[in-house]
This record gives C-alpha cells, sequence and structure tokens, in this order.
C-alpha cells in the first residue's frame, strides 16, 4: 500500500460530520430532496415519541427505489454523482450528514419492484466508533419495518428511519408532558419550513415545478408562498429579469429574477397578514431557488446594507439552475449562496429603483397610518397658551378667510396686513397649536390666524405631519407629553416672533428662513429610519 494514502480516522471523522450546519429542519429537508430526486409523488414523515422517551423518525416516499447495490452506493460518505445534473442532491452527503446531525443510528430500506425484497443497510455511529472503520450493519428487515413500509412508501419507494435521535429537540426531557409539548413544537416548526422550503412543488396551482405531497404524522403540509401574488405588485421590468452570469469558462448561464412588493399590514387584516404575508425585518430580501427549491430565505447578501424596516415589503425572487452551483458557490446543505462582488453591483444597480419604492411606499404607508392614528397629543401645550395671555405676538384687527388675508398690529406698526392661512371653526382644544396634513410646500410650520366661530381669529400655529421632524421625532416623543409639550411651545414661540416682526416687506424673507430651517432638517433625519408601529403609542379613546 502507498504510504501516500491517508485514510481518515472513522470513528472522529463521523462524529465530526455531525457538526455541519444542520439543524432538524434543514436536515429533513435534504431528506425530502432526496425523495423528489427519485420521483416521489408522496413523502410520509412520521415522528414517534415511545413511552421510554426514545425518539424515531420515518422518511417515507414512492419515489423509485432502489435495489441493494444503489442503496449502498446511497449510503456511501460521497456517493457517487447522479446521473441527472438537475437532481436537488448535489455532493453525494446529504443523506448523511444530515441524518447523523439528528441521530446516531439511520437505515435506508427501499425497493425498485414490488417482487424485489426490501434492500437495507444501516451506519451506527456508535458501531463506528467502537470499531474504528467504515462499517455498515446489514440487519434484516424487522416486521414492524416491513408494515411501515408498506403504510409510508407502497409498492415501491425509500424509507429512512433515524433511531437513537439525541439531538431531535434542543434540550433535553425527561419523558412526560412538557417532551411531547416540544415534540409537537417541533413538528409544526417543520411544517412551516418545509411550505416554505417546497412550497412550488406543494401548490397545485403553481406549474413551475411537478406536485408532490408531504405529510407530517398525517396532516398535509401546506404551501406557503412568501411573495404572495394575490395582493402583492411585481415590480421589476420585463427586461430586467434576466440576469446574465459569466462562469469561470467564460461560458454565460441566465438567473432569473422578479422583484414584490407587498401590501401594507394596514391594508391587511392581522390574520391575512399572519397567515399569507408574514412581514417583519427579517423577511425581506432575497428568496433564492435552485431547480425551484428554495435555499435562502431573506437577507440582502450585501447587495444592500442590513434589513431596514422601511424595506421590510421588498421580496426579490431569484431563481437558478444546476449549472450556476460552481458561479454561486452552493453549500452542502444547500442553505446558502454567496454572490460574486461584480454581480452584486449588477444586481445592487438593477435593483435600486424597486429598493427605493419600496421604502418610498412604507413610508407613505405608515405616516398615513401614524397621521390617522392621532398618536400625538398637542392638548398641554393648547392649555398652556390659553393659560399664558402675556405673551408677545401680533393683535388681529381682522382675518377674511375668502381672501386669506389678515389685518394685524405688530412691531413694524398698526394695520399690516399679510397673506396667511385663516380658519374658521376650529375646535377650540387645537386652536393655538395644530397638526395638519394640508401643509404642501415642505415646511415644518407654518403661522395661521384661527377662530373657534368666523371671527375673533387669534395667532397660532401649523404643524406640517408629513415632514421628516414630526414623523421620526414628534412620533416617537408622543409617549412624553413634556417633550411634545416642549416642542409645540417652540414652534408657536418660532410662528409668534415672526408674526410680530413681519409685514409684506419682510414675508418672503421670513418663509425663506422657515423653507431653509425645514429642508435642513429633513437633510440631518434622512437616516434616522420612521418608528416601527410599536413605538407609537395611542390615545386611550382610539
Amino acid at each position: 500500500m502507498s504510504d501516500l494514502i491517508n485514510d481518515p480516522n472513522a470513528s472522529r471523522l463521523i462524529y465530526g460530520l455531525r457538526d455541519t450546519g444542520y439543524n432538524v429542519r434543514t436536515a429533513a429537508a435534504d431528506i425530502i430532496d432526496n425523495s423528489i430526486a427519485a420521483g416521489a409523488e408522496n413523502i410520509n414523515i412520521e415522528i414517534q415519541l415511545l413511552h421510554d422517551g426514545r425518539k424515531v423518525v420515518y422518511f417515507g416516499d414512492d419515489g423509485h427505489g432502489m435495489n441493494q447495490e444503489q442503496v449502498r452506493n446511497a449510503m456511501r460518505y460521497g456517493a457517487d454523482r447522479r446521473p441527472d445534473a438537475k437532481s436537488l442532491g448535489k455532493f453525494g452527503l446529504g443523506l448523511k450528514t444530515a441524518s447523523s446531525s439528528v441521530c446516531k443510528r439511520y437505515s435506508v430500506i427501499s425497493r425498485r419492484s414490488e417482487d424485489q425484497p426490501l434492500a437495507k443497510l444501516t451506519w451506527d455511529l456508535e458501531h463506528v466508533e467502537q470499531r474504528n472503520v467504515w462499517e455498515m450493519l446489514a440487519e434484516p428487515v424487522t416486521a414492524d419495518q416491513n408494515e411501515m413500509f408498506d403504510e409510508y412508501c407502497g409498492p415501491t419507494g425509500t424509507l429512512v428511519i433515524w433511531e437513537n435521535c439525541d439531538r431531535l429537540l434542543s434540550k433535553e426531557y425527561t419523558p412526560g408532558t412538557k417532551e411531547q409539548a416540544a415534540v409537537k413544537r417541533m413538528s409544526e416548526a417543520l411544517s412551516k419550513h418545509l411550505s416554505l422550503v417546497f412550497h412550488r412543488f406543494l401548490d397545485e396551482n403553481d406549474s413551475r415545478e411537478r406536485n408532490v405531497v408531504i405529510r407530517i404524522n398525517g396532516t398535509p403540509v401546506k404551501p406557503w408562498n412568501p411573495f404572495y401574488p394575490g395582493r402583492s405588485e411585481q415590480v421589476l421590468a420585463p427586461n430586467k429579469q434576466k440576469v446574465v452570469v459569466e462562469l469561470f469558462d467564460g461560458s454565460e448561464e441566465v438567473a432569473e429574477m422578479k422583484a414584490w412588493i407587498l401590501p401594507h399590514r394596514r391594508d391587511m387584516g392581522k390574520e391575512e397578514e399572519a397567515e399569507f404575508a408574514k412581514i417583519s425585518n427579517r423577511a425581506q430580501g432575497f428568496y433564492v431557488y435552485r431547480e425551484g427549491r428554495l435555499i435562502q430565505d431573506g437577507g440582502w447578501m450585501d447587495v444592500f446594507g442590513a434589513p431596514e424596516p422601511h424595506t421590510s415589503l421588498l421580496r426579490i425572487e431569484f431563481d437558478f439552475g444546476h449549472q450556476l452551483d460552481e458561479a454561486f458557490r452552493i453549500d452542502v446543505k444547500k442553505s446558502r449562496i454567496l454572490f460574486h462582488p461584480d454581480l452584486e453591483d449588477g444586481l445592487r444597480k438593477l435593483l435600486q429603483p424597486v429598493y427605493r419604492e419600496a421604502g418610498a411606499r412604507y413610508r407613505r404607508e405608515s405616516r398615513d397610518d401614524a397621521n390617522q392614528k392621532k398618536t400625538v397629543d398637542h392638548s398641554s401645550a393648547n392649555k398652556n397658551i390659553a393659560g399664558t395671555p402675556n405673551t408677545t405676538k401680533p393683535q388681529v384687527n381682522a382675518a377674511d378667510v375668502r381672501t386669506q388675508t389678515a389685518e394685524i398690529s405688530n412691531n413694524r406698526g398698526p394695520k399690516i396686513r399679510i397673506k396667511a392661512p385663516v380658519q374658521n371653526f376650529v375646535s377650540p382644544d387645537s386652536i393655538h397649536v395644530e397638526a395638519v396634513t394640508t401643509i404642501t410646500n415642505g415646511h415644518l410650520w407654518e403661522p395661521a390666524y384661527r377662530s373657534a366661530g368666523s371671527a375673533d381669529h387669534v395667532p397660532g400655529v401649523q404643524l406640517n405631519k408629513h415632514h421628516d421632524f414630526y414623523q421620526k421625532i414628534y412620533q416617537r416623543a408622543a409617549a412624553n407629553g413634556y417633550a411634545v409639550e416642549g416642542m409645540d411651545l417652540l414652534l408657536y414661540a418660532f410662528a409668534m416672533a415672526e408674526q410680530n416682526n413681519t409685514d409684506p416687506e419682510l414675508e418672503p424673507v421670513f418663509e425663506d428662513i422657515r423653507e431653509e430651517i425645514s429642508a435642513n432638517l429633513r437633510k440631518l433625519l434622512r437616516y434616522m429610519p420612521d418608528p416601527e408601529p410599536a413605538e407609537l403609542t395611542e390615545d386611550d379613546d382610539e
């Protein structure tokens, strides 16, 4: 034997391969990949918690099945390459590393035709550790296993059995109700994961992939399409949906891409949002599919920065075939890919307008929602101003709502006529300070002359609800009454100082000052995110 042959230590390596990054959900998905690659139409998963605390998991499918030689190859670490390059199995490791990440003993039982005997082989990690050789077990098929095969597979197919499942749950339980509840939660989490990963296969109305039925403990897994196409808008132009990727040998392959903007929470009921949209920071970004199977859900993959609330409505559907495996450096678990920096730059340029539009839509909807909720209470400032009659301000001689002009006396002289908003029949509770949505010039505040009837107008100030300062500062301060009152009084004082020192010649100067202050505030607050709904405090009567 050549001295250069250096076989790995069986005991250490087979245990080391347990820690390749799988969890129960991704491990189960890898087993299902093999079933779909074998042409299965029905895949049954049975999770059993035995009375003595032992946990056993069965994966049965009605696919093509394997004979003894094929089972042996499938159980080899680094199995032979499959003839179909499109197969969801890629490295010849998935069955083994996925299974051993959850259990210490796993078996494959299979047959290609009903007249063949069942072929079975088993890897037992404790046996390998004891013998320190890559030796499988060839044990007879038990009566229970025969029965399980008939129930979960049918005449032909493959049954994978996980036993000695020391990692099925995240922690150890003493046998009893808590352990049963933990297994139930794990089963539900697995169902949710598979409903996303294989949604194209599970959805009878999706013609892109052939239909497959997956059941967990007899309950069919329902598909969940993360793009909610029934309510969402696909916003990427057709001429931008093909992404040409150059391979290392100079050839080119095409990936496909769509960009979906989901409806805002305010446009959905709570049940609809929870079932179909599931909007969250983590859920935005790229959803990457290899041969129709989801391998990455969410995240911007360095194309854009960290997820932000204002882009939580945007999800990118990215499809590629097996030809791009090397270009995207797909990992063993088929749970992530990496974009080349040049591709990142190209995608960033392509998607930037969509990214901006998603953010703009979110802000518009969130701001409208916040404005409708009236989360900011300006009553304290109004009461304070009403109770402080000696503040310096212009005296109002007359006001005309038709011409939107007022005649005032101020530091510039008597009977000065100026153009300003004049409003009648204003609520007495907001006559001095009120936040409105009618200011369209972009200013944060605007002086106004207001009356609870149609006479006896008083000078006041209107605040622009659409300005960034109101949305990002006022809304966040809503729970702190003193902060809101302090900002109200400051802007009221600015407005009174302006109106007490203005005349027709100085009016444009003061307007320019308001414009400059408002524009500077927008620039300074540009990168501050809008508050999340949880940060907003509603009035008690809402």
